[in-house]
């Protein structure tokens, strides 16, 4: 059955709506960033760029790295933004456009984060690498969708117990990495952990500026969190989302942050800009090996 125009919007040139796109516009192995900046500052890595378009934050360039057919793609920032890049880029290869149906033989999509974050574990340092084995869901997203085949209960039950969880906030959803994207992408000198992402920068991560907090003690609960081998190690915005509708459509997804603060001890990296770039090029690596 094909699929509404309401439901799947395309512009008059035939590019899907918000990414400005077409099938043949991007590579099966994407690097998300947040910031449309951070496009150019990986792909200046490139040997040669095919395709570049933006249209409002969503930044979008393919190119080859080393032989390797790559494609950047900025996010913006935010899960609601993550729902519009990955159903996008999900309808590219999965969707015909032309018929409007989907497509029988299932594309996956090989999805690596670059971001950055903080630290909430006193022994993560500032200007280390940390790649997220999970992600923990906070701001109910995801609950717009079927998740029951890809949450952990027990993680779950266990976070909501030890943090009293309010009853009126969403409830949280644990939803892993891809196994064989994240051991491409290991080393030993990479942290790994569970990667809060909150749905807002003040109030959802804990900052108090003018509005009080619902639970002013909520950070410390989440950075005490502990479940047989699992704790939380740093709070973002972006991952949850990724690992998430990367899980429900059948797409591989890893996030690798770069540790700019320790919100612990209070630190900030004093070289942000070189920490970046040095995940930028361990990934590049990665991604080639």
């Amino acid at each position: 059955m094909s699929i509404k125009e309401s439901e799947l919007i395309l512009n008059p040139d035939g590019s899907i709506y918000h990414l400005n796109l077409k099938p043949e516009h991007i590579s099966n192995n994407i690097i998300f960033v947040g910031d449309q900046e951070r496009v150019d500052q990986i792909t200046t890595h490139f040997d040669h760029i095919e395709f570049s378009t933006q249209k409002r934050e969503f930044k979008t360039t393919t190119g080859l790295y080393k032989g390797k057919l790559l494609t950047v793609q900025s996010t913006g920032i935010g899960p609601d933004n993550i729902d519009i890049v990955l159903n996008e880029l999900d309808a590219l290869v999965n969707i015909d456009f032309k018929t409007r149906e989907i497509k029988n033989n299932h594309t996956a999509l090989n999805i690596i984060r670059i971001g950055t974050s903080g630290s909430l574990q006193a022994d993560i340092p500032v200007d280390s690498f940390l790649l997220s084995s999970h992600a923990i869901d906070l701001n109910g997203m995801l609950q717009a969708y079927k998740i029951d085949k890809i949450a952990h209960p027990e993680i779950e039950r266990a976070f909501i117990s030890q943090t009293n969880w309010s009853e009126k906030k969403a409830d949280p959803l644990v939803i892993s990495n891809s196994s064989s994207l994240a051991n491409k992408m290991m080393s030993n000198i990479i942290y790994t952990g569970i990667t809060a992402t909150a749905g807002g920068f003040y109030g959802p991560q804990g900052r108090v500026l003018r509005l009080a907090l619902q639970d002013a003690q909520l950070n410390s609960k989440i950075d005490s969190f502990n479940y047989k081998e699992h704790r939380i190690t740093n709070l973002e915005m972006e991952t949850s989302a990724i690992y998430g509708l990367a899980k429900l459509l059948g797409h591989n997804a890893v996030s690798m942050n770069a540790i700019l603060a320790n919100r612990v001890n209070g630190t900030f990296s004093k070289n942000p800009s070189k920490v970046i770039e040095e995940l930028i090029k361990y990934t590049l690596e990665k991604i080639v090996e």
